[in-house]
């Protein structure tokens, strides 16, 4: 028998980036299913949420900006911590920005688990690293840190940068235009793409998808999917990503009471999932590290475990071997 490809390895098909704007101040860089960028152009400067995984890819974004606009790319926020969301950071920083800007559990996930993550990551979806070799030694370091909420002003435009709960990340940040009702959720909503929730809180996220939807957004991009345009599209997109969460967790912790192993939870919510989700972008790759994040809280670990190459591989030969 064998064995499936490794996550993603296999995953070599180049997808069609769409540039779109959602209003005055903000655009959508977004790539049927891959990571997405949100960019907000303020009175005298740019924000960009989220890099991209290279330098090299954030060259498209920064080209796009550039068609738009000449104000100076000031600052970068990290939604969370994730390798494909920050190491394209540095090509900004070499276009005049100023501030890198993340929450301090973030940061604290840097400190902790960066390096592992960034080597694990790569490992599992090389296609998602165009040009890997373009990523600067180390690490991408928030240059400013936040707790619970800060406002930054372009001008007279204000963007809220706000962590609304843990979910995807015990980092998450959402990008708040309150005048505009526009949010950049980052990871914690998705659509039509499955989530990863190898790094998750599965009993807090959906009430931080709640804390989301109080906002009332109008317009949201989320981390991965095309960008919701109308409340009808960031309610359906909130409402997906909660079933998900909700979904897999309550067929894990079943198990998990019944005392059944790992594979066999596996085996039994991805059949149960299956149906409802699996049409969504990287539904495989993602259910064994979901399952297995969510088997964990279910049993013995409140906090995510730390991802290494090295545990990635044996998980996933337990799993799908």
């Amino acid at each position: 028998m064998s064995s499936k490809t490794f996550a993603s390895a296999a995953d070599l098909e180049e997808k069609k980036v769409t540039f779109e704007k959602l209003s005055e101040h903000a655009y959508a860089y977004t790539a049927e299913g891959d990571p997405n960028t949100g960019i907000i152009i303020g009175d005298d400067a740019v924000m960009v949420i989220d890099t991209q995984a290279t330098p090299v890819m954030a060259q498209d974004v920064i080209r796009r900006i550039r068609e738009i606009t000449d104000k100076p790319i000031k600052y970068v926020v990290m939604s969370h911590y994730h390798a494909v969301r920050v190491l394209g950071a540095s090509a900004y920083m070499a276009e005049g920005g100023e501030q890198i800007i993340a929450s301090r559990d973030t940061y604290d996930l840097v400190v902790e688990r960066g390096q592992f993550d960034k080597d694990s990551e790569i490992g599992r979806f090389p296609r998602l690293f165009q040009n890997v070799e373009s990523i600067p030694e180390g690490l991408t370091w928030p240059t400013m840190t936040f707790e619970g909420r800060m406002s930054i002003w372009l001008g007279k435009l204000e963007v809220q940068l706000i962590q609304l709960g843990r979910g995807h990340t015990k980092g998450d940040t959402v990008a708040w235009i309150p005048s505009e009702k526009i949010l950049f959720s980052g990871d914690l909503v998705e659509f039509d793409a499955t989530p990863y929730a190898g790094d998750a809180y599965f009993k807090d996220w959906p009430q931080t998808l709640d804390n989301v939807a109080a906002l009332k957004p109008e317009k949201l991009v989320p981390g991965r999917g095309a960008a919701l345009t109308t409340p009808e599209q960031v309610q359906a997109g909130l409402q997906g990503t909660r079933d998900f969460i909700q979904d897999l967790y309550e067929s894990v912790q079943a198990g998990a009471a019944a005392g059944k192993d790992l594979r066999a939870v596996y085996e039994e919510t991805f059949a149960r999932l299956q149906p409802k989700y699996g049409h969504w972008v990287i539904f495989n790759h993602c259910m064994p590290f979901d399952v297995t994040r969510a088997y964990d809280e279910a049993t013995e670990h409140q906090h995510p475990r730390i991802w290494t190459a090295e545990r990635d591989r044996q998980m996933w030969l337990a799993l799908e071997g």
